[in-house]
């Protein structure tokens, strides 16, 4: 069964939390707050995905500017980032992935994140592959 996304919810979902560019370290943590949130829920709408995904592309920005000026958000940023979110290890990802070269290689920042490798990734983390530049 596929679940369709509703405006009308995802809209409440905004209102509620009104997502923005974070611009402050208290702004940062608020939207970590609500990433939290989210990742606890275990059947999350489709709705709720979007506002997941949007504030860990909002947290990765501020992120990667405030601690890295300098240094945009990457694949491997992201991955690193959702690691430790969920966290996630690296020996956990050895039975999504599969390879253990693989894993060390995505961990140090060295391996290539094929479309297909994006798209493990993205089912496992349950976020958009896109993340991953693929």
């Amino acid at each position: 069964m596929t679940l369709t996304f509703s405006d009308d919810k995802y809209t409440k979902l905004l209102v509620k939390y009104q997502p923005k560019i974070i611009k402050t370290e208290e702004e940062n943590e608020r939207a970590l707050a609500v990433v939290e949130e989210l990742m606890h829920i275990k059947n999350r709408t489709p709705e709720q995905d979007a506002l997941y995904e949007l504030l860990i592309l909002l947290i990765e920005k501020f992120e990667g500017e405030f601690y890295r000026p300098g240094s945009a958000s990457t694949p491997h940023s992201i991955l690193e980032f959702l690691m430790e979110q969920q966290q996630v290890t690296a020996e956990d990802l050895v039975g999504v992935v599969g390879s253990e070269d693989v894993v060390i290689d995505l961990v140090n920042g060295r391996g290539e994140i094929s479309g297909e490798l994006a798209e493990v990734l993205g089912n496992f983390f349950k976020v958009d592959s896109s993340l991953f530049g693929k």
